[in-house]
C-alpha cells in the first residue's frame, strides 16, 4: 500500500522539476553578441521582412461586365387579317425604306367595299348639294338638309373604314432596316398573328449591360465606354451610354445600362493592315444587290389611287435613319469596359502591404532610425547594425487593380513599405532586416531607386 501512495508524489516532483527548467530556460540572461535575427541585451529582436517601394504610375477607374447587342428597332411583322399572300416585296436579307410595301394580301373583296363606299358617297353629297338649292328656294325644311348632311358624314365614315379594311391587306415598312429570312410565300394562307418577315434598324446598335449597383452614382448618361466583340478580335468599339435603368435588381443588387454603338463601315475600326486591303476591295467593282418582289409583277392599286384620303395611313410611316452596313449584328455578345476616371500620377502599393486594423487601414513603413517621431525614438535600445526600424502609417485607400491599391494619402513617391513579415511588428520602432527573396531589392536604400527609375516611366494600368 506504502509503495502505490509514492507514485503519485514521484509523478508531482517530476512535473515541478520540468516547470522549472523551463521557466529557467525563458528567463535566462542571452548572449549580448547581435547576429541576423538576434536579440540586443534589453531583448529588442532584428525581424526579416520583406519591403517594396511605393511607385507612382497610371491607374485607371474602371468596371468590367458583359452584354448583348440589339437592334434600336426590330419587329416580326405580322397580318392583323387572315388572308392569302399575292405578293412579296422584298428579297431576303434586302434593305427596305420606311413605308415600303412588303406583303401584300388579296384584297379583292376590300376593294370591292371601297367602290361601294365611293358610290354611296357620291351619291350622299348630291342629295346635300340638291337640299342646299330646295331649302335656298323654301321647297323643304331645314330638317331634310340636316338629315342629308349627317347621311353624307356616314357615307364619309363608312369610305375611311373601307380604307381601312383595304390598307390592313398591306403591310408596309415602319421603318428603315434590313429584314430577315422570310418564313412564307406566294400563295400561303396567313391568319391573323403569324410570323412573316422581321425587320431590323441595325444602323445603330444597343449595348445591354448591368454594373453592380456601387456604381450607379458614377455611371451618367453620355460617358464613353470600350466594346470588345469575340466573333470580332483585335477591334476596339466605342459606345456611349444613352440610359441607366432607375431601377435595381433586388436579386443581383445590379442596375442596367445602356449605350448606343453606331454601326459604321468596318473598315474604318480595322487595324492599318486590314484597312489597306478593305481600301484595294472597294476600289474593285463590285454586283449590286437590289430587292426584286416576288408574285405579282403588276402592282396592285393603292387605296389612294381608289378614292382613300391621301394621308390618311401616314402615320405608319417612320422617317429613322436607314439601316448601316458595318459588321455588327444583333445578339453578339459584348465584353464591357466602363471607364470613370484615369489617374496618370496615381501612388501604389501591394495589397498584401496593407494592414486592416480596427475599421482603418495601415502600412507599415521602412524608415531610419533618426527618421522616426520623438515618442517612438524612445523605444528599447537596437542592435548595434540595424538600420532600418518599422512605423505604422494610416493610410487612405482608392482603386484596387491587378494586386495593387492606390493609396490617396498617408504616402509619398520613393516610400518604403513592408509587404510580408507584418504580423511579427507589434509596435513602431521594431529593428527590420530586409529579406531578398528575388522580387524586392535587397535594401530599402535601392528600393527607393527603383520606385525612382519606375517613376520615370509609369505603366499603364
Amino acid at each position: 500500500m506504502a509503495s502505490k501512495k509514492i507514485y503519485p508524489l514521484v509523478a508531482l516532483i517530476g512535473i515541478a522539476a520540468a516547470s522549472g527548467v523551463a521557466w529557467w530556460y525563458q528567463n535566462s540572461p542571452k548572449s549580448d553578441t547581435v547576429v541576423a535575427g538576434a536579440s540586443a541585451p534589453n531583448g529588442a529582436k532584428m525581424v526579416g521582412v520583406e519591403v517594396v517601394p511605393v511607385k507612382k504610375t497610371t491607374l485607371r477607374d474602371d468596371a468590367q461586365a458583359v452584354g448583348s447587342l440589339r437592334s434600336r428597332q426590330s419587329v416580326m411583322l405580322r397580318p392583323e387579317v387572315a388572308g392569302r399572300i399575292v405578293s412579296l416585296g422584298f428579297s431576303d436579307g434586302a434593305r427596305v425604306s420606311a413605308g415600303q410595301l412588303l406583303v401584300q394580301l388579296d384584297d379583292t373583296f376590300q376593294r370591292a367595299e371601297v367602290q361601294q363606299s365611293l358610290a354611296q358617297m357620291s351619291v350622299a353629297r348630291a342629295n346635300y348639294k340638291r337640299n342646299q338649292d330646295l331649302v335656298a328656294q323654301n321647297f323643304v325644311a331645314q330638317r331634310v338638309l340636316d338629315e342629308s348632311a349627317a347621311a353624307m358624314q356616314v357615307a364619309d365614315a363608312q369610305l375611311g373604314l373601307s380604307c381601312a379594311r383595304l390598307e390592313r391587306m398591306r403591310i408596309v415598312s415602319p421603318f428603315n432596316g434590313v429584314v430577315g429570312l422570310r418564313n412564307v410565300n406566294v400563295g400561303d394562307y396567313v391568319k391573323d398573328g403569324a410570323d412573316l418577315i422581321n425587320l431590323e434598324d441595325i444602323g445603330m446598335l444597343y449595348v445591354d449591360y448591368r454594373l453592380p449597383e456601387r456604381y450607379q452614382v458614377q455611371v451618367k448618361p453620355g460617358q464613353v465606354v470600350d466594346i470588345k466583340l469575340d466573333a470580332i478580335a483585335n477591334r476596339l468599339f466605342k459606345a456611349t451610354v444613352e440610359a441607366v435603368d432607375p431601377l435595381i435588381d433586388a436579386n443581383g443588387r445590379s442596375i442596367g445600362v445602356r449605350a448606343v454603338l453606331v454601326n459604321g463601315p468596318g473598315e474604318a475600326l480595322a487595324p492599318v493592315g486590314e484597312r489597306r486591303q478593305a481600301s484595294a476591295d472597294a476600289a474593285a467593282p463590285k454586283a449590286s444587290y437590289t430587292s426584286v418582289p416576288v408574285g405579282r409583277t403588276t402592282p396592285l392599286p393603292t387605296p389612294q389611287s381608289l378614292g382613300c384620303p391621301p394621308g390618311m395611313f401616314e402615320h405608319r410611316k417612320n422617317a429613322a435613319p436607314s439601316g448601316g452596313n458595318g459588321p455588327l449584328r444583333p445578339g453578339m455578345f459584348a465584353r464591357v469596359t466602363a471607364v470613370f476616371s484615369v489617374k496618370p500620377n496615381a501612388l501604389v502599393v501591394p495589397e498584401e502591404a496593407i494592414v486592416p486594423q480596427g475599421g482603418k487601414q495601415f502600412v507599415i513603413k521602412a524608415v531610419a532610425p533618426a527618421d522616426l517621431p520623438a515618442a517612438s525614438a524612445s523605444a528599447p535600445t537596437l542592435p548595434a547594425d540595424t538600420k532600418w526600424v518599422s512605423q505604422r502609417t494610416e493610410v487612405q485607400l482608392g482603386v484596387r487593380r491587378a494586386g495593387q491599391v492606390e493609396v490617396i494619402s498617408g504616402l509619398a513617391e520613393g516610400d518604403v513599405v513592408v509587404s510580408a513579415g507584418q504580423q511579427r511588428l507589434q509596435k513602431d520602432g521594431s529593428p527590420l532586416r530586409v529579406v531578398d527573396m528575388g522580387k524586392s531589392p535587397a535594401n530599402p536604400a535601392s528600393a527607393a531607386a527603383s520606385a525612382s527609375s519606375a517613376a520615370a516611366t509609369p505603366a499603364n494600368r
